[in-house]
């Protein structure tokens, strides 16, 4: 027979419940127990309690006995659960592990769940091992030894924070449409055609294209973006040359912001985006009347993520260059559609990453101010 168990918390536990509730990352199942200590404590009844929490009576009932014949943390705290036995001992979890870190076998590129399961086979007394065990004990030690990433790890220096700074002191300026903030950079994209032509969906059959395609060259994409305001640019040329460099530069005066007196460019450094590639292409006269007009600010090396446009050519990738494109023509006038929609949507990108965050997240980076000699002589 089922005994009534009555919950009378203190006040603090009460607080400490609440708080719980009202905020932090917390297991569904804790959130629910605390619930259901408070609505007994107000005198709810059991039905009451686990229609509006939404579990069984049994769960009502097995949390207020935790509660009266142990405390608040054992009430609260998730029950160990009965299961299979492990079928790795410790030792042999231990080995997983090692084995996962190391190469992988000869003529394989990567250790995969069935490789790993028949290593740790041939290695231990298991006759036999299934991958999702493997999977289990990997996860635990979060470890995925079929991916890989690739990084730079840059330097973060004097100049690197200088250069960081900057870009973000321009994207965090009130909008200024005489002197607008304007993301530039380039992308190249192949142009791929169809060998066999798609065949269309129908009611209850998927859209069917041929695995195989022709590669019919490539394209360079260099891209506008406005920092503050929905409008973005973009230009399809051959190449990428120091010459077209400088000809987006004298579009981005002349015909994208004529009204503008200063344009400051955020760019990265690559070796064509110099006031020098204007020179390259325009005699000195023409090229000095552009520049008068422009401002660079250079992200910081093996920082592009600082480019608020590297977010935009995502954008234009997911939304309108994920398809074969085969010739040129067709790819101006697919970018021209999705540059005229999401103009009009207003669309804009919302930079959330500023220079205090960048202090408060980077602050351990920064290099340490070397003092001043007027500080060194009163040291002194």
């Amino acid at each position: 027979m089922n005994l009534r168990y009555r919950v009378e918390l203190s006040q603090a536990e009460r607080d400490e419940l609440k708080a719980l509730l009202s905020g932090g990352k917390h297991a569904v199942r804790k959130l629910k127990r605390a619930q259901i200590l408070l609505a007994t404590d107000a005198g709810a009844s059991d039905e009451a309690i686990a229609t509006r929490v939404g579990v069984g009576g049994s769960t009502v009932y097995r949390t207020k006995r935790r509660f009266v014949l142990g405390n608040l943390e054992l009430a609260l705290r998730e029950e160990p659960r009965p299961g299979a036995q492990r079928k790795l001992s410790g030792k042999e979890e231990a080995l997983l592990v090692a084995t996962a870190c190391s190469s992988p076998p000869l003529g394989r590129a990567r250790w995969t769940l069935d490789l790993l399961a028949g290593e740790m086979v041939r290695l231990t007394e298991h006759d036999s091992l299934s991958g999702d065990t493997v999977r289990r004990r990997l996860a635990e030690n979060d470890l995925k030894p079929w991916r890989k990433d690739m990084w730079c790890i840059p330097q973060v220096d004097a100049e690197y924070v200088a250069r960081m700074e900057d870009v973000l002191d321009l994207y965090a300026e009130a909008p200024d449409p005489k002197r607008p903030v304007v993301c530039f950079d380039e992308s190249p994209t192949q142009l791929i055609g169809e060998v066999r032509q798609p065949i269309p969906a129908e009611p209850g059959q998927i859209e069917r294209y041929d695995c195989e395609y022709k590669r019919n060259g490539t394209a360079n994409l260099f891209i506008f973006l406005d920092a503050h305001r929905s409008w973005r640019k973009v230009k399809v040329t051959d190449s990428r040359a120091a010459v077209d460099f400088a000809a987006c530069m004298r579009e981005l005066t002349d015909l994208h912001f004529p009204q503008a007196e200063r344009i400051r460019v955020v760019l990265d450094n690559l070796s064509t985006h110099t006031a020098g590639a204007l020179y390259q292409a325009f005699p000195a006269c023409e090229a000095r009347r552009v520049l008068q007009r422009l401002e660079f600010h250079y992200v910081p090396k093996h920082a592009s993520w600082l480019n608020m446009v590297e977010i935009e050519i995502g954008v234009l990738r997911g939304q309108c260059l994920d398809q074969r494109i085969d010739n040129r023509e067709r790819l101006v006038s697919e970018i021209a559609a999705w540059e005229r929609q999401r103009n009009a949507s207003a669309a804009r990108i919302k930079w959330m990453f500023t220079t205090e965050k960048a202090r408060a997240k980077m602050g351990r980076a920064y290099p340490d101010p070397i003092a001043s000699p007027k500080a060194q002589l009163k040291e002194s």
